[in-house]
């Protein structure tokens, strides 16, 4: 490590929560229906969608209703997509004429980038059409990253409001989060990676001659467009195989920077946004304080551990120095550690090196992020998480000071916490049980690409990156086979909507109370000191969950490099 190294990884979060405060207070005001300096260019078009549709903008929806419109409109464009990615052969803009996608590789892929998941059991450049590329993946990736944020939304609505069953209005909140959000900052980001050098063309595959005088062909295509927003909407599903390691979506290190700005950029920014929608900027701030600390602590970490290199090359064969295995020169060890750490700390799941690759405890960070499921998180849901474990965190507290447990002036009572541990207790269950599922059938285990511990991690990553909505992969795992592709897809559709309906349902039922005064017994969340209770609850169940499991894959084969 040096310390050029560190400062730069600081200086990159810390421009990061500099640029997603401004942002909040812009999210905020979007969509508590304020008035914002988007609103001349918005509001017509704005108007016309909705008359397209046939949406009154002013009908606001309960939680049963909103969840209808998500869930319905959800399984319209999964299909949509299915439909697209079955057919690509026979529809225009196929110049490389690639062929249907498989039925089970179909469902996977919808499934995945519905739930802005975006795993990748295939290689885009050569599974893809342009017309699915842009119509299926790009298409959704803008749909699901806009469906987490009209799910955050009407949950702050529903712990802000009191004596009201109104939630806000689904349609609204969608076209809202494409029109004024992702739209506009997408656009920015797309011209910037133009400028610095990531292709966008319609063009075919390029022939050309190498030095050698042999004929090499060079895929390419809209590349920009998706990239941009692969990496606003926390989506991570790359026009290439080789995702963000390939020197057409991520040339140099500018744009590396940009993509971790893209990344991280809007869940930190929805972290301010709670703030201003509950009256409670310091909550922000802690909340801010604590979750970027962590993110830098891991970043770190992977830094130190593959700085130090691997100790058996050094003991065997005297190779000292740092761990370059799997990594792109052009990005050197502080960027590709701070990408591995925010890409699963935001659930983006972009890759910029082969996480297979990583020293194990380096391997370690990213799936300990994925579990935990709220260092900052993805769009929307990532505040989800980060709210669930708030309202335990308080149940919890209350229980050991003798105190009611409220929560901004709302009672937290049975139906809450039933609710809220529901949605706590499916992330650890689709990912513990198909990941005993896979290791006990043979054929599962014949996909692993690695034998012993570090093989049993490659699967455990799956399911990990699948139930967090990630979509980054050990890459050493075959996951185009049928039992993977539907056991996958299955845990990132339950990974996605069980959380939501449950945390819906809570808000739902929060929005009915009457909002109690502040009294000098109330349990203060937005200090440091709860703060530190609630990083507590969430490690603390974090690690009674999954270190068995995390024992038997790189904490173990860490343990055998020494």
């Amino acid at each position: 490590m040096t310390a050029s190294g560190i400062f730069a990884i600081f200086l990159v979060v810390l421009a990061l929560v500099a640029c997603g405060w401004p942002l909040g207070g812009y999210i905020y005001r979007t969509f508590a229906g304020e008035r914002t300096w988007t609103d001349a260019v918005a509001v017509p078009v704005e108007r016309a969608i909705y008359r397209l549709i046939g949406v009154n903008p002013d009908v606001e929806m309960d939680w049963k209703a909103y969840l209808r419109a998500m869930m319905v409109s959800n399984l319209v464009m999964a299909l949509f997509a299915y439909a697209v990615f079955r057919l690509q052969a026979v529809l225009p803009l196929n110049p490389a004429h690639i062929p249907a996608m498989p039925p089970y590789l179909a469902f996977n892929t919808a499934a995945s980038f519905i739930t802005n998941t975006n795993w990748q059991n295939y290689a885009g450049e050569q599974s893809l059409s342009y017309l699915s590329q842009m119509i299926g993946i790009t298409f959704l990736q803008f749909t699901s990253a806009a469906t987490g944020l009209a799910a955050a939304m009407a949950f702050l609505r529903g712990m802000s409001r009191q004596k009201t069953d109104a939630l806000g209005n689904f349609w609204v909140d969608l076209v809202r989060a494409h029109t004024r959000l992702l739209l506009p900052i997408a656009a920015i980001l797309a011209v910037l990676l133009l400028a610095l050098g990531v292709p966008e063309t319609l063009s075919g595959p390029a022939v050309v001659h190498t030095l050698s005088g042999s004929m090499q062909t060079i895929a390419r295509g809209p590349v920009a467009t998706l990239e941009a927003i692969k990496q606003l909407g926390t989506n991570g599903g790359g026009f290439f195989n080789a995702n963000s390691a390939h020197p057409f979506e991520d040339p140099n290190a500018w744009t590396c920077i940009l993509e971790i700005m893209g990344m991280g950029l809007i869940p930190t920014a929805l972290v301010f946004t709670a703030g201003y929608f509950l009256r409670s900027r310091r909550l922000a701030i802690v909340l801010c304080t604590l979750l970027g600390a962590i993110l830098l602590a891991g970043a770190y970490l992977v830094y130190a551990y593959e700085a130090a290199g691997n100790p058996i090359l050094a003991h065997a064969l005297g190779l000292h120095g740092p761990n370059m295995e799997g990594k792109e020169v052009r990005f050197g060890l502080p960027l590709t550690s701070l990408f591995v750490a925010a890409t699963t700390a935001y659930t983006t799941g972009a890759v910029n090196a082969m996480h297979d690759s990583l020293m194990p405890m380096s391997g370690m960070v990213p799936l300990l992020f994925m579990m935990f499921n709220l260092i900052f998180g993805g769009k929307g849901v990532g505040l989800l998480n980060i709210l669930m474990f708030l309202i335990i965190a308080v149940f919890i507290s209350g229980l050991m000071v003798g105190r009611t447990p409220e929560i901004f002036g709302k009672k937290i009572e049975a139906r809450e916490m039933k609710l809220a541990t529901a949605a706590m207790l499916v992330h650890p269950f689709v990912i513990l049980v198909p990941t005993a599922i896979a290791m006990a059938l043979p054929s599962a285990r014949a996909s692993m690409g690695n034998p012993g511990l570090h093989g049993f991690t490659e699967v455990l990553y799956a399911f990990t990156s699948a139930a967090a909505n990630n979509g980054s992969a050990f890459a050493g795992l075959n996951g185009n086979t049928p039992f993977y592709n539907i056991s996958i897809g299955l845990v990132m559709l339950f990974g996605r909507y069980v959380s939501i309906i449950a945390m819906l349902a809570i808000a739902g039922s929060l929005a009915g109370k009457a909002r109690i005064p502040e009294t000098s017994g109330t349990l203060k969340v937005d200090t440091f000191a709860f703060g530190y209770v609630f990083v507590a609850v969430f490690v603390i169940v974090g690690a009674l969950t999954f270190f068995p499991y995390l024992a038997l894959g790189p904490i173990g084969e860490q343990l055998q490099l020494g």
